[in-house]
């Protein structure tokens, strides 16, 4: 096996390859292991939620983001709901404050037709 072709002269090794492409699969194996993928777990509310129901689902986005996982927070109108979408925006930037010791705005809130969503990545 040819190991520095640009050397004057060329160095040249003798080795076996099957060995070469073990190592070579161990090393991408070890690589994959320390990899961290990151999940976004995604919550779902409603504009008329009650503050006892708001603290439950506070308590579950602060277990996502302990774990190191993004948030996605969904915010849902129906009906006449939709007339006030303004309560949905006080409602996200609540959260956002109630979270604000665990987690950072990664995407402000948004206005996607009948849903409102924002993400909330953990503080590094």
């Amino acid at each position: 096996m040819e190991v520095a072709p640009n050397a004057d002269p060329p160095v040249c090794r003798i080795m076996d390859y099957g060995r070469l492409k073990y190592q070579a699969k161990k090393r991408s194996q070890g690589a994959k292991k320390k990899a961290r993928t990151i999940n976004i777990k995604e919550i779902r509310l409603r504009p008329r939620i009650d503050d006892h129901d708001l603290a439950f689902k506070l308590n579950n986005i602060r277990k996502f983001l302990s774990r190191n996982d993004k948030v996605k927070i969904t915010l849902m109108f129906r009906g006449r709901e939709r007339a006030y979408m303004e309560n949905g925006v006080e409602i996200l930037k609540r959260v956002a404050e109630e979270l604000s010791d665990v987690g950072v705005i990664d995407r402000a809130p948004k206005a996607e037709g009948w849903r409102m969503t924002m993400v909330i990545a953990p503080k590094s």
